[in-house]
């Protein structure tokens, strides 16, 4: 299940399920039982940070930006904005036109923004850049817009590839990291969204040195200060 009703809201979970037997990215789970005959077990985790539904921090762009731990919690939740560019050609890249036509009158300053289109393929997977792969791509164009409109994170919904070339890739990170907007990628359940704007969190956990960290992200409809 990844839709949950609690009274007058509705929490969805946004994040891919792992499963250590069928994981491309490195995920080792060991677990042992300290308490000898009364059970206690534990459980190594052996982990890549780009693992599954993700957070990317400045600090997995270059030495001297902020890793995970010194970016403030607020970076992590707030309100967020799902948009779903609908207008475009297969791998167009994303220009500043197209994200005003598609919500230039809705971004706000330190919003969340999940960017997406019909065009869908699962990111990092053998199709990745085939022929079979219709995906939009970012630019240096995407990042500036969003720079401009002062926003604090970008997602990714499986409608936008952001492993088209090195050079959009490059800049995109580059425009955007260096001014402490963080990434989200390999978001999940976008389509049991019934509301474009809605309450989002995505916490990692806070370890000093550590670029980027697998997170539990979900959405929460029917929040009212967060609905607008």
């Amino acid at each position: 299940m990844s839709t949950f009703q609690m009274g007058n809201l509705k929490v969805v979970d946004l994040t891919k399920v792992l499963d250590p037997k069928t994981e491309s990215r490195r995920c080792g789970l060991t677990r042992f039982n300290t308490g000898g005959p009364i059970p206690d077990f534990h459980t190594i985790m052996d982990l890549t940070s780009h693992l599954g539904t993700h957070v990317e921090c400045p600090y997995h762009h270059n030495d001297n930006w902020s890793d995970v731990q010194e970016l403030p919690i607020t970076t992590f939740m707030g309100r967020a904005i799902y948009v779903n560019i609908t207008h475009m050609e297969a791998n167009d890249k994303i220009k500043a036109a197209d994200l005003e036509k598609a919500c230039g009158d809705r971004i706000q300053e330190g919003d969340i923004v999940i960017i997406d289109s019909p065009l869908k393929l699962s990111p990092f997977t053998p199709a990745s850049n085939t022929a079979e792969d219709k995906r939009l791509f970012i630019c240096r164009e995407t990042a500036e817009w969003f720079k401009e409109k002062k926003v604090k994170c970008v997602g990714f919904g499986d409608g936008v590839s952001i492993e088209s070339n090195n050079e959009d890739v490059k800049a995109f990170h580059d425009v955007l990291m260096e001014v402490n907007v963080v990434f989200l990628e390999v978001l999940k359940n976008l389509e049991e969204l019934t509301t474009d704007t809605f309450f989002m969190s995505y916490s990692p956990l806070p370890i000093k040195g550590l670029d980027s960290c697998p997170i539990r992200a979900y959405a929460i409809e029917g929040l009212a200060e967060f609905s607008k």
